[in-house]
């Protein structure tokens, strides 16, 4: 069987790609793609693969909008890291979704669920249901901050924070290179702007970006001890018990 996989962050490639051949070891990627773009040249371009795994917002827009000029044949299968999001209306024009991090349970029942289609005429792509979700489902998530620095006044991209904290009603942001502003929101709020590929509620007090975390350890009564970096700053975080497990699917462990 050959698969294609439509998909823009590495470590979900990668992690995809590992679980499929532990799931058969028979089954051959036949292509990866990173955008909207790029996968409509490779449908273009190659033969149509026996399943697509497709995540379902790329970097250059939603998956949905390969389909509005291209015709796609292929049985599918979404990739989201949002349980909320739309997920009923996938199911009318996919085999099924998976919510990342992808486990190799949940793969092998939609695997399994597409083996029984096979044979079978699948329903064809739903057009208008397509440019209702483009229009309706799309979420956006924050990608910059207002601070204040003085009387500077300025903004600070996503990519560039390490860290959020809160101390008592005070919720601080850390940018990459450790330095820290006031900002006037909850975590509680923030965690529902961020994006979840990148960032993660580590405790009460803390909300992590990926590309801070330096180092986990194990910790007492089953916890962990992550370091988080920004500039020449260390910061020790003990992850919740009740948030180990979330945090090393997050992380593709």
């Amino acid at each position: 069987m050959k698969v294609l996989i439509v998909e823009d962050e590495p470590l979900a490639v990668e992690r995809l790609r590992l679980i499929l051949h532990e799931y058969d070891k028979n089954i051959e990627v036949a292509g990866m793609v990173d955008s909207v773009s790029s996968a409509k040249e490779w449908f273009a371009t190659n033969s149509l693969p026996d399943l697509a795994f497709m995540d379902i917002q790329l970097a250059d827009g939603m998956s949905f909008s390969i389909f509005t000029d291209t015709s796609i044949k292929c049985p599918l299968i979404f990739t989201t890291a949002y349980d909320k999001y739309a997920l009923d209306a996938f199911r009318l024009f996919s085999i099924d979704y998976l919510l990342k991090p992808i486990k190799l349970t949940d793969l092998a029942t939609s695997l399994n669920k597409f083996r029984d289609w096979v044979g079978f005429t699948r329903p064809p792509v739903d057009m208008k249901l397509i440019s209702q979700l483009l229009k309706e489902n799309s979420r956006s998530f924050k990608e910059r901050f207002f601070v204040k620095n003085g009387t500077r006044m300025f903004f600070i991209e996503a990519a560039d924070i390490a860290y959020f904290y809160a101390v008592d009603k005070t919720v601080f942001l850390v940018d990459k290179e450790g330095f820290r502003f006031i900002i006037d929101q909850t975590l509680e709020n923030l965690e529902e702007e961020l994006n979840p590929k990148h960032f993660f509620r580590l405790n009460r007090k803390v909300i992590g970006s990926f590309h801070a975390i330096k180092e986990i350890r194990t910790y007492l009564n089953r916890r962990l001890q992550i370091s988080l970096h920004a500039g020449k700053n260390r910061e020790n975080v003990v992850i919740a018990r009740n948030r180990v497990q979330a945090f090393k699917e997050w992380t593709g462990q």
